[in-house]
C-alpha cells in the first residue's frame, strides 16, 4: 500500500505546512535526500503544544505532541513533493524533549512520532536511525522539536 492510501486508510486529515519561523528552509533538497528543520507540534488550532514535560504535560501529553509534529512533518513533505509517494524512506530521525532534568523517559515521547511514521511508510521506509535527547528551553516554549532525513525514490 503507497503512502497516501496508508495516510487515507488511517483516517489523518494533514495540517497546513508550518511556515518558517526564522532565516531558513523548511526542508532542503540535495541529490536524493530531504534535510527537514526541526519542526514542532502544531494543533489543529494551529498553536504549537508547549510547556515542559515531567512539570507541564505527562508522557501521553508528549507523546501526543511528536505525534503532531509528525504530521507537521508529513504535511511539509506533501508539500514539497506533491505527494507522499515520493518518500522512499525515513533515514534518520533527530528529536529534543523540553524537559525537566530528572526526565529520562526522551525515547518513550519520540515514539509519538516514530510510530506514525512506521503507520505512514511501512516497517522497513518508516523506521529509523533516531536519537531522542532533552532540552531545557525549545523556540517558542514548544514541547517537542524533531528534524529527519528522508531518503527519495529515483525515477
Amino acid at each position: 500500500m503507497s503512502a497516501d492510501a496508508r495516510l487515507e486508510a488511517l483516517k489523518v486529515e494533514l495540517p497546513p505546512a508550518p511556515k518558517a519561523m526564522g532565516l531558513y528552509r523548511p526542508i532542503v533538497e540535495v541529490d536524493n535526500l530531504l534535510y527537514l528543520s526541526g519542526h514542532g507540534p502544531l494543533k489543529p488550532d494551529g498553536k504549537l503544544t508547549c510547556g515542559i514535560v515531567g512539570q507541564d504535560l505527562d508522557l501521553a501529553a508528549a507523546q501526543l505532541a511528536a505525534r503532531l509534529t509528525g504530521l507537521a512533518v508529513l504535511a511539509s513533505l506533501q508539500a514539497h513533493c506533491g505527494s507522499l509517494d515520493r518518500i522512499k524512506r525515513l533515514v534518520k530521525t533527530f528529536g529534543l524533549v523540553r524537559c525537566t532534568p530528572d526526565f529520562v523517559d526522551q525515547p518513550a515521547v519520540l515514539n509519538g512520532f516514530s510510530e506514525l511514521m512506521r503507520d505512514v511508510f511501512g516497517e522497513e521506509a518508516g523506521i529509523a536511525a533516531r536519537s531522542a535527547v532533552g532540552a531545557a528551553s525549545l523556540p517558542a516554549g514548544m514541547a517537542v522539536e524533531i528534524e529527519a532525513i528522508f531518503e527519495l525514490k529515483i525515477d
